[in-house]
């Protein structure tokens, strides 16, 4: 028998999520920004992550957002396939508990309804919305406000397949270095690989659910991760791109097969206001 779900009963938990996505940062984040503070070797570098870890305390304490853009709202839904949905259409729901979680938050309001009539739609929403079926009868719900500086700053490119791991490590390499402080270093950062041109860059923003720290299961790539985090730490950008060696706090890399004649890689910059919440339905 399946497990039935009315929609409505999404309404409230992606309101409170997006809530505490934007004014209480993860304590594992906040513990890697602390361990960072001790490496960085810049006095601009180390002053700016101390008052990252400051302003992350107060929002958490008040419950104001951490950032002023307060993003668009990502908002990922791993649906067990022995769910059945009854009530009003998904989206609607999903749009609801966007809607007022960023009225009752008093977060920025940042969707225009159309990208080059740029009319804002006063509600935050619609939000971008990812589902996925996984075994069960669960509902995973993940909701992260993405800001804009971050996101402007994400890439993608078809590369030959020739080009094989260095040209990998080449191009996202370039991409953080052309971006410099522009995402709000220091950065975590999201990798798709394979799939196609659309599939990639989901397996980019996916990568970004990763808990902090936690390593890619496939051992190639966990080590890949481990090499570029520190390769990008080599470029000197710094906490806000004022200089310093902490420039990222994380490399994820998602991969999924692939033609035999593409090797498709997309990049999607986090900034350092890396804002997630969960919850299970």
């Amino acid at each position: 028998m399946p497990r039935i779900i009315d929609t409505s009963l999404l309404i409230p938990i992606i309101s409170s999520l997006a809530i505490k996505a934007s004014c209480e940062l993860d304590p594992l984040l906040i513990e890697v920004l602390k361990t960072s503070y001790e490496k960085e070797e810049s006095p601009y570098g180390r002053d700016i992550l101390y008052q990252l870890i400051e302003n992350a305390g107060i929002s958490s304490k008040e419950m104001i957002a951490s950032c002023q853009d307060t993003g668009a709202c990502m908002v990922f839904l791993e649906i067990g396939q022995e769910v059945s949905w009854i009530g009003m259409p998904l989206n609607e729901a999903v749009n609801e508990g966007v809607r007022q979680g960023y009225t009752a938050g008093n977060l920025r309001m940042s969707m225009v309804r159309d990208p080059i009539n740029r009319i804002n739609t006063g509600d935050n929403t619609p939000a971008i919305l990812h589902t996925e079926i996984i075994p069960g009868e669960k509902v995973k719900i993940a909701v992260m406000p993405k800001g804009g500086g971050s996101e402007n700053q994400s890439a993608f490119t078809c590369l030959n397949p020739a080009e094989g791991r260095e040209g990998i490590i080449k191009f996202i390499l370039e991409t953080v270095e052309n971006a410099g402080g522009k995402p709000c270093p220091p950065l975590i950062i999201g990798v798709g690989l394979g799939g196609t041109m659309d599939y990639c860059a989901y397996l980019s923003k996916k990568a970004l659910l990763r808990p902090m720290g936690e390593r890619n299961g496939d051992p190639f790539y966990a080590e890949l991760e481990s090499e570029l985090l520190e390769r990008v730490n080599r470029l000197g950008i710094g906490p806000m791109g004022l200089g310093g060696r902490i420039t990222a706090l994380d490399v994820r890399i998602e991969s999924y097969a692939c033609h035999i004649t593409s090797l498709p890689i997309a990049i999607n910059l986090q900034c350092h206001s890396y804002r997630l919440a969960r919850s299970i339905l």
